[in-house]
């Protein structure tokens, strides 16, 4: 009898059902109770480093339970090779206390100390490889090289870009986020799985991706304590998910001086809407709760008074223009209101979800402008 009347309870609204391309029917009922109470100028905070100082607090309630953080780094190399300019080392530390990972590290050739960059992969529904996305692999199966440069040659335009930035004086770091790359499936490479093993993190009382963001945040701090790098100067870029991976990490790090991500911004108002379809990252950039408090251009301005680069384009088919527009005039109302917002460079330029010569070329002069 309770089955039938939960049932009846169900189809009370004629329809037979609630959930349409994967989001309840009352979705924008939800929506318009997303006030975002605690971003800058809608908290009742006006000193802005308190303001900074308590929305970081409440990002990292809810992100849940951090990783431990390792005892020692215990760094090793385990292969290097010189290139033009600068040598590539293939490195293993340790991330966490409970993961060692392999890392690419490029240090520019001289005495340094240098400027470094935190060079973050994407997603692209492809997890074969990860760091491999972002910086020239070497010792590999002819199949990850393949691998690898095919995947440049479609979203970076044939230019690897921790490689690019090595070769133009920054120490670079890359390492796999955990399901990708040399952190994957023991079972082989699976997209459609994220969503079982982020379910399952959700069970242990974790986020998959604040996972994520903690250990950018531990690579960034290990990157720092390296002799070769003055640790007052030291940035983060990426693409698509590296680029959210960028300015949550420029968001919560205080190490990250100035931060470059191209291709993910926009508000949740446009993000998850029936007009223009559910958020496709899904747990890789879905932190619980967070949503009550802030939204995505409110969780980025928390890198201000630091430099920041975003640029999106005008046909990427996953972040709608005006939406990005929408974020970007949210952000430069923060770095304004702080007499900052010649840190704050926002360009939606003519090009699709993909990171080409050109836009590395402007990434690198505000990394070096800012760093």
């Amino acid at each position: 009898a309770l089955a039938v009347a939960m049932c009846s309870m169900a189809q009370g609204n004629g329809k037979g059902y609630e959930i349409e391309r994967d989001m309840p029917l009352f979705l924008d009922s939800i929506k318009s109770e997303l006030t975002y109470p605690l971003a800058w100028g809608n908290s009742d905070i006006t000193d802005f480093d308190t303001w900074r100082a308590t929305a970081r607090d409440k990002m990292i309630e809810l992100m849940l339970a951090p990783p431990p953080r390792a005892n020692a780094y215990d760094m090793k190399v385990i292969a290097e090779e010189k290139r033009d300019g600068y040598t590539a080392r293939k490195i293993e530390f340790n991330l966490t206390r409970y993961s060692r990972v392999t890392a690419y590290l490029l240090v520019p050739d001289g005495d340094g100390p240098f400027p470094a960059v935190v060079a973050l992969h994407d997603h692209g529904g492809h997890c074969t490889i990860g760091k491999e996305k972002m910086i020239r692999p070497f010792g590999v199966d002819q199949a990850v090289l393949d691998d690898s440069e095919k995947w440049v040659r479609d979203l970076y335009e044939g230019q690897y870009v921790g490689d690019y930035l090595a070769r133009n004086g920054y120490v670079v770091i890359s390492t796999d986020a955990l399901f990708w790359g040399e952190r994957g499936r023991k079972e082989g490479a699976d997209g459609s799985k994220f969503a079982n093993v982020a379910g399952n993190f959700m069970m242990l009382g974790r986020n998959m991706s604040a996972w994520m963001t903690f250990e950018d945040m531990y690579a960034t701090e290990f990157l720092a304590s390296l002799p070769q790098v003055d640790a007052g100067r030291v940035g983060c870029i990426g693409l698509s998910m590296g680029a959210y991976r960028s300015w949550m990490l420029a968001a919560l790090s205080p190490v990250i001086k100035a931060g470059a991500a191209v291709c993910w911004m926009t508000t949740t108002d446009t993000q998850l809407s029936w007009e223009h379809g559910r958020e496709s990252g899904g747990f890789a950039n879905n932190h619980i709760g967070i949503r009550n408090y802030l939204d995505y251009p409110h969780i980025a301005s928390l890198a201000c008074p630091n430099a920041m680069y975003f640029v999106n384009g005008e046909t990427d088919k996953l972040f709608q223009p005006h939406a990005v527009k929408e974020a970007y005039a949210t952000m430069h109302k923060v770095w304004d209101s702080q007499g900052v917002g010649d840190r704050l460079r926002t360009s939606l330029l003519p090009i699709g979800h993909e990171m080409p010569l050109s836009v590395q070329r402007s990434c690198l002069e505000f990394l070096n402008s800012s760093l």
